[in-house]
């Protein structure tokens, strides 16, 4: 009798995430369907795409049971550069106001 390998892990989990990643499929394409605008349509369509990303890490990529200094070393650079990514949508405001200001003074 062969002993298998590894660990194994339930499928009804990996059933619960297609699930969840339906779920959020479509809540994705409701925000499309139903036209939200501006901030919202972006923030929400941001929103479950980290939601479907984070699901998809911790259990694709077998995330949920990893240890948690190698979690880190794999979830902490992405957020980071969403800080940044933040952080310079005001710095991109910023230099497009001063660049209008400049060449408006020049004309």
């Amino acid at each position: 009798m062969a002993h298998a390998e590894g660990q194994q892990h339930p499928i009804s989990g990996y059933f619960k995430v297609w699930g969840w990643l339906f779920v959020l499929s479509a809540l994705s394409y409701s925000v499309d369907y139903f036209q939200a605008e501006s901030y919202l349509r972006w923030t929400l369509i941001l929103v479950f795409m980290m939601m479907k990303a984070g699901l998809i890490v911790a259990f694709f990529m077998h995330m949920r049971w990893e240890r948690l200094a190698l979690s880190y070393a794999i979830l902490i650079p992405p957020v980071l550069v969403l800080v940044f990514v933040f952080l310079m949508t005001f710095e991109a405001d910023y230099t497009f106001f001063t660049r209008g200001s400049f060449f408006a003074a020049g004309s």
